[in-house]
């Protein structure tokens, strides 16, 4: 993607001119899972919880992300989800409605957004450089996981002496 600048509105796509699609396994490349499931299936909601299973998955809750859920903390939660920061254990979303923006750096140290909607469950590796942000239709409601009591404490950019980050280079360079 190219560079939200100040002024332009991070809701758009910002698509480099020739578009550079990313494949899933550049993804991958980057420590990054993904997984297509159907919130209305029965079958893909049992997929999800051997997922949460096979990766010690045991506290989650769900986010609902619009101006009207989240009244006057909207500009601040938007705004603290679009810095750039890692975490120290891994990022889990299963999109259950709605979509938006996960902007995560690639090893050239450049953005890569991807568009989740509906179904998409992306599993982001602690330590790696990401952002979020809402699409035009400014509505998202996704489940969030964690392995150990539900704590979500961003570590902004630059945090590179951070245990996470350190670590994720380090698995990057093997």
């Amino acid at each position: 993607m190219s560079n939200v600048t100040e002024g332009q509105d991070p809701k758009c796509e910002h698509q480099l001119s020739p578009p550079q699609p990313v494949q899933l396994a550049d993804l991958v490349k980057l420590g990054a899972s993904y997984y297509m499931l159907d919130p209305d299936s029965a079958e893909d909601q049992k997929k999800l919880e051997d997922i949460k299973k096979e990766r010690g998955f045991v506290y989650g809750d769900d986010i609902t992300i619009t101006k009207e859920s989240l009244g006057d903390k909207y500009d601040a939660t938007i705004k603290s989800f679009f810095t750039e920061h890692l975490h120290g254990a891994d990022e889990i979303r299963y999109i259950r409605d709605g979509s938006g923006y996960f902007d995560v750096r690639d090893r050239g140290d450049k953005w890569v957004r991807i568009h989740v909607t509906k179904g998409d469950l992306l599993i982001l590796p602690a330590g790696l450089y990401h952002r979020f942000y809402l699409d035009s239709k400014e509505y998202i409601r996704a489940s969030r996981f964690f392995i150990n009591v539900p704590v979500w404490t961003p570590f902004n950019r630059p945090a590179e002496d951070h245990p996470s980050r350190v670590a994720y280079v380090n698995k990057m360079k093997c």
